[in-house]
């Protein structure tokens, strides 16, 4: 069974592909996406959504730019662990901090967060000796922790508030439930399996020492404060009417997030937006769309425009320091100018005044 399972998975990779399937899988999501925005947007009223934002009370935006900040702080995070996760404990936090703010907020607004964030990682670490293959490692032990948080947000709010899931899903409490208790075995099985010895992946110069058990808990609760504080972004940028608790806006905020990160749209644009318009269906919709757009201004546009201006900021003092260097280290040519003492000026053909 396991050889015809083999054989068959052999053949799927040579004929169809898996990344035929990807893009396919994308534009079903996109395609999808777009034709619920359509539906429930072409009738929207624009002067109502503006109205809407200017009636958000500047308090909850200052505390939503504030919770945008400690998630991108968290952030950081992940390329610190990640760094020493692959052994470079020498690469102080800063550089760490650069790479993990500049990566993540450019790569969420461009898409394909993998090659845009990874190109500029290697342009920041490859300033500190790592090579391409301890970029990607990097790159993976992110996304782990990127993972790991997922699965345990989803897994606990699914399984504690299962509605919360039904709004996207349309499946029955019973059956997210069992997803969520799915999900947190699937957690539990990793978290074993790591903590009972040391484990590793991949071949050759790839292969990546996975943290241990009590590592691994702390990967798991970086991510978890990282989703909580952009959540919580989110939470402070809804109508106040109706309410509605914070684990069902984890929950559908989540699962909208990683529709947007599968379909490989920048931003999840429209991807995301249909599907946290759908689970909030209870919301006015120009409301819901008025703190929506705030939310893209705060977590999105304004830390690309930041990141931008710091890389551009950097990438001009490092070509002066090129060049003052070269300054520095070039050959001095002089000149040297014969002076004729008193004794040889008086020789025949010397100079006399």
């Amino acid at each position: 069974m396991l050889q015809l399972l083999r054989a068959v998975a052999r053949g799927f990779q040579k004929y169809i592909g898996w990344n035929r399937i990807g893009v396919l899988l994308s534009l079903v999501i996109i395609g999808v996406a777009a034709t619920v925005l359509w539906r429930m947007l072409h009738k929207i009223n624009v002067d109502e959504v503006i109205v809407a934002i200017k009636a958000t009370p500047p308090r909850n935006i200052v505390l939503a730019a504030l919770f945008v900040v400690g998630g991108y702080f968290t952030l950081t995070f992940y390329d610190w662990f990640a760094l020493r996760t692959i052994g470079r404990r020498a690469v102080p936090y800063r550089i760490a901090a650069l790479a993990g703010f500049t990566s993540y907020s450019i790569g969420h607004n461009i898409g394909a967060t993998v090659f845009t964030g990874g190109a500029v990682r290697y342009r920041i670490y490859s300033a500190y000796g790592l090579s391409a293959v301890e970029v990607a490692k990097i790159c993976f032990v992110a996304g782990l922790t990127f993972w790991l948080g997922n699965v345990t947000v989803l897994g606990l709010g699914i399984t504690i508030h299962p509605a919360a899931a039904g709004a996207i899903d349309q499946l029955g409490e019973t059956a997210n439930r069992l997803i969520g208790l799915g999900l947190l075995t699937v957690l539990g099985c990793y978290l074993g399996w790591v903590w009972s010895a040391q484990r590793e992946v991949g071949r050759g110069g790839w292969t990546v020492r996975l943290p241990r058990g009590p590592n691994t808990l702390l990967q798991i609760c970086i991510g978890i404060v990282d989703l909580g504080c952009c959540a919580l972004a989110m939470y402070m940028l809804l109508p106040g009417e109706p309410n509605i608790d914070f684990i069902t806006l984890a929950v559908i905020f989540v699962t909208a997030t990683l529709l947007g990160f599968a379909s490989h749209a920048p931003g999840g644009l429209g991807v995301f937006d249909a599907a946290m318009l759908i689970a909030l269906y209870q919301f006015e919709k120009e409301h819901l769309l008025a703190g929506l757009l705030l939310f893209r201004v705060l977590y999105y546009l304004m830390p690309f425009a930041f990141a931008l201006l710091i890389l551009g900021a950097r990438e001009i003092w490092l070509n002066m320091r090129g060049v003052r260097q070269k300054i520095e280290l070039a050959p001095v040519t002089q000149v040297a100018t014969p002076i004729l003492s008193p004794v040889e000026s008086d020789k025949p053909g010397g100079d006399r005044p």
